[in-house]
């Protein structure tokens, strides 16, 4: 019997693919196809998805011999990055995340908000200066992660749409050739060693310096690689999944515009808005992949030793099980215990970051442009195609 192929076509953007619903009732443990032409077993509800990422023998080790390859070419991307060190598994993946983590608390995330607002308002000063419809996408909701990036990795403005560039190449499905993969990935590594050089001879208030002072520290041990694969892990999870969601977050809350106009009347729900944007997304890419390093047994099902299982986060955030009425937008949804960020020991390090990105894009639009709407019906957004992050090609507003 042939296999579906994954990731699941969707009726249109905003819409969940019918599968889902139908996995999570039927078969919660579904053989699938990748884009790789191997097979993989993807698992859709929400116990079950965050049971596997709590889980450690549940190994991020794709690079396994007998591992599904998830992609039809060799990336660097998100599931490839740093793999020269041990900072993505293990005890090597704690030390990294104490390391690192420090830097990434909500406080310090918040602290950045003026920074990350002011950035947000020169991205829509020059959309309103253009005329309507304008793509939300490529004015706004793709430059504004990237800026921030560079900001916190102290990269210079003038670099920013390199930055862009080699996000969306390392994230490839099957969007870029092996030889563009590969030229973008060199590229960026480097660049990032010269800049993790200059700023070991120059350093200023940003993370890599941060990052430079632990690892020269007694009591801290990132090499230069590890140095650069943190900036190139920043990069691809940090910035394409956080442009993506900006623009389907302000999709979803047009394409219903009593979302719109119920926030204006209550800006307080920014913050619950965003937490449900991220649950309700129904365009979130790939999903989480892992590799089973021992016999486990899920849903009923005992799953081999040498398994890959794609853990589909959007899928687990629509389980009725786990959300009343899942199948329904609600702006004010707590508590909100969705899986967009992951969970256990692997959840996104960034998400404190997200959050801020997310609630002050979505406040700045609020305040200084009540009367936005879609300039096309929702059904006709086009998605963004063959990359491992979902997302929508453009979004066109007027206002």
């Amino acid at each position: 019997m042939e296999l579906p192929p994954y990731p699941f076509p969707q009726p249109s953007a905003l819409e969940p693919p019918p599968q889902w619903a139908q996995l999570r009732g039927e078969c919660p443990v579904a053989h699938i196809r990748l884009a790789s032409g191997d097979q993989a077993l993807l698992l859709t509800r929400y116990a079950d998805v965050k049971e596997v990422l709590s889980d450690p023998r549940f190994t991020r080790q794709l690079d396994a011999a007998d591992a599904a390859r998830v992609t039809e070419n060799e990336s660097g991307g998100v599931f490839g990055a740093a793999r020269a060190s041990d900072m993505m598994t293990g005890a090597g993946h704690q030390r990294w995340r104490r390391l690192v983590g420090g830097y990434f608390t909500a406080k310090r995330m918040a602290a950045m908000r003026p920074r990350i607002e002011a950035m947000a308002e020169g991205l829509l000063d020059a959309m309103l200066d253009q005329a309507a419809p304008a793509d939300l996408v490529s004015s706004f909701a793709f430059p504004l992660p990237v800026w921030v990036i560079c900001d916190l990795l102290g990269v210079p403005d003038a670099d920013r749409d390199r930055f862009g560039h080699w996000a969306d190449t390392m994230l490839s499905l099957n969007r870029y050739t092996q030889t563009e993969i590969d030229a973008a990935q060199a590229e960026f590594g480097r660049y990032m060693w010269a800049h993790v050089d200059r700023k070991r001879a120059d350093p200023g208030e940003d993370l890599i310096s941060d990052l430079i002072t632990i690892a020269d520290s007694d009591d801290g041990r990132l090499s230069q690689i590890e140095l650069v694969g943190t900036a190139q892990g920043l990069l691809i999870a940090g910035h394409e999944t956080t442009a993506n969601m900006i623009a389907k977050m302000v999709a979803m809350l047009l394409a219903d515009r009593s979302r719109w106009e119920r926030l204006l009347a209550e800006p307080a729900l920014v913050r619950t808005t965003v937490e449900e944007a991220l649950r309700f997304d129904a365009n979130p890419g790939f999903g989480m992949p892992r590799y089973l390093s021992e016999p486990v047994t899920v849903s009923g099902t005992e799953l081999p030793a040498g398994t890959t299982v794609i853990n589909s986060l959007a899928a687990a955030n629509r389980d009725e099980d786990a959300f009343a009425v899942a199948a329904d937008m609600d702006l004010s949804r707590t508590p909100n215990p969705h899986l967009a960020f992951g969970a256990g020991p692997h959840s996104c390090l960034g998400q404190a970051l997200a959050r801020t990105e997310l609630q002050t894009a979505l406040t700045v639009l609020l305040t200084r442009v009540p009367n936005l709407e879609l300039a096309v019906p929702a059904e006709e957004l086009p998605r963004r195609e063959g990359l491992i992050v979902g997302g929508i090609e453009r979004v066109l507003v007027r206002w």
